[in-house]
């Protein structure tokens, strides 16, 4: 005990630095889960989050038998794939790119462009293309110039799933490259130097040097987005949704919102969004211990 006293002295310093943070994540990451008793309360405002009465497993057991439960779950689980299966190699390879990239000026031009997109709100985002695939926008506009019907491609279920996955990757791969790039500087020069030594060109060094040192900082931001598996972002899929598009739009994030605010059903709405979280943990608990198996990465 007294040793613990002592270094707790010696660094003092360190400890006060970090004590706003620590104040931080209690009040808005921690405090916030007393709320997750509302999952099993029928919460009344009169009464608050103390008085109303406990009904256990009602909630979860309505979502359950929702007419809709399996078209939301299989909508989300799409979206999912499109964001954190198919998007995961695109920073990696952009920032691959970027770092053969000699110029210094055409270089920082390229990362200007490709990271302010990430600057911009999710409204502004999707209003950019509504501009260029509604009904009189610049890409219908081309089409009828060649004799072509227009195409109301917003409304359309079939252009639901490319829209959302071009719009996600432009807004999100220039700031999802970051880490990447961080990565690759830190790699030791020496390897790509003794590499051009024994003649391995460009490919052979990205292959055998590059890819390699990738990994593990790969891994771990993999196991991390498995927590959002049924987070597939609410912001953006629901300025994408249209009465045309509903029946492929329609995910657990939207229907949190539309039952917790729109329906004033703050318990029903809660339950749903626990079931996400706890789905999320079980996921990445899995991806963890495999990952942890095949190799020496993991989150813990």
């Amino acid at each position: 005990m007294k040793g613990m006293f002592e270094y707790l002295k010696k660094n003092v310093q360190v400890y006060i630095i970090i004590v706003p943070a620590i104040i931080y994540f209690f009040i808005f990451n921690y405090l916030p889960m007393l709320g997750l008793s509302l999952a099993f309360q029928d919460y009344k405002f009169s009464k608050g989050m103390f008085l109303s009465p406990w009904i256990g497993f009602r909630y979860f057991e309505a979502f359950f038998n929702y007419f809709n439960f399996w078209n939301i779950i299989k909508n989300t689980l799409v979206i999912s794939f499109y964001k954190l299966i198919l998007f995961f190699p695109i920073p990696i390879v952009f920032a691959i790119m970027l770092n053969e990239i000699r110029n210094k000026f055409f270089k920082q031009v390229l990362q200007t462009i490709f990271y302010m997109p990430y600057f911009i709100s999710w409204v502004v985002a999707i209003t950019i293309f509504q501009q260029f695939l509604s009904i009189d926008g610049i890409i219908n506009q081309i089409r009828a110039s060649f004799g072509y019907e227009a195409i109301y491609y917003m409304n359309d279920p079939f252009y639901f799933y490319p829209i959302m996955f071009i719009s996600y990757v432009w807004k999100v791969t220039g700031w999802s490259a970051i880490i990447y790039l961080a990565a690759i500087s830190g790699i030791d020069p020496e390897l790509f130097e003794a590499a051009k030594v024994d003649g391995a060109g460009k490919l052979i060094q990205i292959w055998h040097i590059t890819i390699p040192s990738l990994v593990p900082i790969a891994a771990v931001l993999f196991i991390l987005s498995l927590s959002s598996l049924l987070h597939a972002g609410w912001e953006h899929v629901y300025l994408l949704r249209t009465p045309g598009n509903m029946n492929v739009s329609d995910i657990l994030d939207t229907y949190v919102i539309q039952t917790g605010f729109s329906n004033g059903q703050i318990g029903y709405a809660t339950a749903v969004s626990l079931f996400q979280s706890v789905i999320g943990l079980i996921f990445v608990i899995i991806s963890n211990a495999i990952i942890k198996r095949k190799s020496e990465v993991s989150v813990f």
